[in-house]
């Protein structure tokens, strides 16, 4: 029997990504690879958001250049869910450097590395922890939704009797 592990990650489509149109096609690699947009809004990170979200970084060279990139133009801000959603949205994000991530990664394909700054287009929370702290600055309860999508009737409805692949199955009893 698999295992199954359902996790919610935090996904910010930064302020490159969002001014130059590249939000439909990066959620749509999330869609295509079966994941679930469980929460999703376009807001403008302020100043005190940006040093919450970023705290580990303070003191470091780069935290003042990282709070003014996030904070420049609007961002869209969601949750993404699925099976190791955390390991494979990361895998998808590719390496924070631009220059050093894979071809057909998100930030292979679109990052831009401008001489004095480097734009990577996206944020994933890298470890369970982060993604539950993430999650809670940018969303109430309220705000994420569990639905189920047509994949999941699909192919797991030859688990209903025993249960496997999904943490729930409520979805399939409707």
């Amino acid at each position: 029997m698999a295992e199954s592990k359902v996790e919610r990650t935090l996904v910010i489509l930064k302020p490159d990504a969002v001014v130059r149109g590249l939000m439909g096609e990066i959620i749509s690699r999330f869609e295509k690879r079966g994941l679930k947009i469980v929460g999703m809004k376009m807001i403008w990170i302020d100043r005190e958001l940006a040093e919450k979200h970023y705290e580990e970084h303070k003191g470091k060279p780069f935290f003042e250049a990282l709070i003014d990139y996030i904070t420049k133009a609007p961002s869209v801000v969601m949750v993404v869910e699925g099976r190791y959603a955390i390991s494979v949205v990361r895998k998808m994000a590719g390496a924070t450097d631009p220059k050093d991530a894979e071809p057909g990664s998100i930030r292979g394909d679109y990052g831009l590395d401008v001489g004095d700054a480097i734009y990577n287009v996206i944020h994933a929370s890298d470890s369970p922890e982060s993604a539950e702290r993430e999650i809670n600055l940018y969303f109430k309860p309220e705000e994420l939704y569990s639905y189920c999508k047509a994949a999941d009737w699909f192919y797991h409805t030859h688990a209903r009797a025993r249960k496997e692949y999904l943490d729930t199955m409520d979805c399939l009893e409707r």
